[in-house]
């Protein structure tokens, strides 16, 4: 009974290796089996990692959902910036910037 449960778990954390890595999925006899080992060891060393880093960017997450925000007042000149945009505007419907070239 414990062989079947190791059994089940070892093709699990193969499954997962397969599903994430390309190279594994293939006819695994073709390898040597050095190269094989090494093959292997550099998935489940990358497969941490990105386990590791994906727990840092929820971490972060759940960090900035926690601090309190401070208010901010924005003020803006509409004035000004309605200003700005029709200066602009001319500028881009200006015939005679479009026809000379830089």
């Amino acid at each position: 009974m414990r062989q079947e449960a190791c059994r089940k778990d070892v093709e699990r954390a193969f499954g997962v290796l397969q599903s994430r890595f390309a190279i594994i999925v293939g006819p695994s006899s073709f390898w040597k089996k050095k190269v094989f080992y090494d093959i292997m060891s550099a998935c489940i060393i990358m497969h941490n990692m990105i386990i590791e880093d994906e727990r840092d960017i929820h971490a972060l997450v759940e960090d900035v959902r926690d601090t309190l925000i401070p208010d901010v007042e924005v003020t803006v000149d509409e004035v000004a910036r309605f200003s700005q945009f029709l200066t602009q505007h001319k500028q881009i419907h200006d015939k005679n910037s479009h026809i000379e070239l830089p």
